[in-house]
């Protein structure tokens, strides 16, 4: 650990996987900000030799451990990353590493993180603060537990759901989750990423394809159930372009500074799916020739950040529904910041910089409007552990 020098000025550092683009961008930021380079403390220390140590004045930021076949090996237990499953074993190893370090000032609260990795915790959570999301029946930790295809099954009767989505709750990246939408006759098909190989393997692919046999269907969701499912409400979104459209909405210390438009022919509209970027400047004119305020629709995505509080960025998927009047809230991620040479919005406070270069921007505010007390615990956004 290296010594505390409280008058060096803010010093920042990073668990993170060193080669990841991720890493490098906040570097570039905080660099960017006429400061030293962040310490970069690479997760596979981390896991290995279980912890690591910070300066009491050091500001420690989580990156995604993602991208890394050693860590995610170390994590899930899983040789191939490619492989689907391993999700409750990758969580459990995540939270308890986060956990497991000493000192410094946290930009990522460790119990937030718990939260937001875990889809079931989450929804509850923002379903208790008012936070407009899809109806789940396996929302929080007394939501009903699915063991398998015949669960939804029986699920789907129970709550007239014949669209849901199936996910898995401690999934990112729409790894695993499934699009199902039902029909008259016995007809389902399940959209989703996942490939279901003869010997009943799940692979992660970037095409995204249907099935339309039930036992094929079945036997995704039997294999992922042991990791844990949530269910959601398959909500009809807005459209741009006849293309179905959501919003990625990144929030830095409680206001929304950056977003973009994610528009695609199919349910899952993740970039690296085949969705591609809408024009946002059409999105807002929707929202306002729908009498809506664009405030509002953000105002939405700083709801559901504010249920988490000690964490200084998250990304918030927002569903906007048909004709642009309402939205709910998909997904909060804690590691939904990775949008290059994005800059902020007008009126964000962030203007001209991307989401790295704000979220250095917020902690060096915070630390201006602290200066005569680092040792405040209140802060809205920095954490001490």
């Amino acid at each position: 650990m290296p010594p505390s020098t409280p008058d060096a000025g803010p010093r920042f550092a990073v668990v993170g996987n060193p080669e990841n683009r991720r890493v490098a961008l906040f570097e570039d930021a905080v660099r960017a900000a006429g400061l030293p380079a962040p310490r970069i403390v690479p997760w596979t220390d981390v896991l290995h030799d279980p912890g690591a140590d910070f300066a009491d004045d050091e500001l420690v930021r989580i990156d995604s451990p993602g991208e890394n076949t050693e860590v995610d090996r170390l994590l899930r237990g899983a040789h191939d990353p490619t492989r689907v499953e391993g999700s409750a074993r990758w969580y459990a190893g995540f939270v308890r590493a986060v956990r497991g370090l000493r000192g410094g000032v946290r930009l990522d609260d460790p119990d937030d993180l718990a939260v937001l990795f875990d889809k079931r915790l989450c929804h509850a959570v923002l379903d208790a603060a008012g936070v407009p999301v899809p109806a789940s029946p396996t929302s929080g930790p007394q939501g009903t537990a699915v063991r398998g295809w015949d669960d939804v099954r029986a699920l789907m009767r129970e709550h007239r759901m014949p669209r849901l989505f199936v996910k898995p709750a401690h999934g990112s990246s729409a790894s695993g989750v499934l699009a199902v939408e039902s029909g008259g006759g016995g007809r389902i098909r399940a959209t989703t990423s996942v490939e279901l190989t003869a010997d009943g393997r799940l692979f992660n692919s970037l095409k995204v394809r249907r099935y339309e046999r039930e036992q094929d269907i079945a036997a995704v969701v039997d294999a992922l159930a042991p990791d844990g499912l949530h269910l959601e409400r398959w909500l009809p979104k807005a459209s741009q372009d006849g293309r179905a459209a959501d919003l990625r909405v990144v929030v830095v210390a409680g206001r929304a500074t950056h977003a973009v438009v994610r528009t695609s022919r199919s349910p899952l509209t993740n970039l690296h799916l085949g969705g591609r970027r809408g024009d946002l400047a059409t999105a807002r004119e929707a929202v306002e020739a729908a009498g809506a305020r664009w405030a509002d629709l953000l105002g939405v995505c700083e709801q559901a950040a504010a249920c988490f509080p000690r964490t200084l960025c998250v990304g918030v998927d927002l569903l906007p529904a048909v004709g642009w009047r309402r939205a709910a809230v998909g997904e909060v991620n804690a590691f939904g910041d990775l949008l290059p040479r994005l800059t902020g919005l007008p009126g964000s406070g962030a203007e001209g910089l991307d989401t790295y270069a704000a979220q250095v921007a917020a902690v060096l505010r915070d630390r201006a409007q602290h200066r005569s007390s680092t040792q405040n615990r209140n802060t809205p956004c920095l954490s001490r552990t």
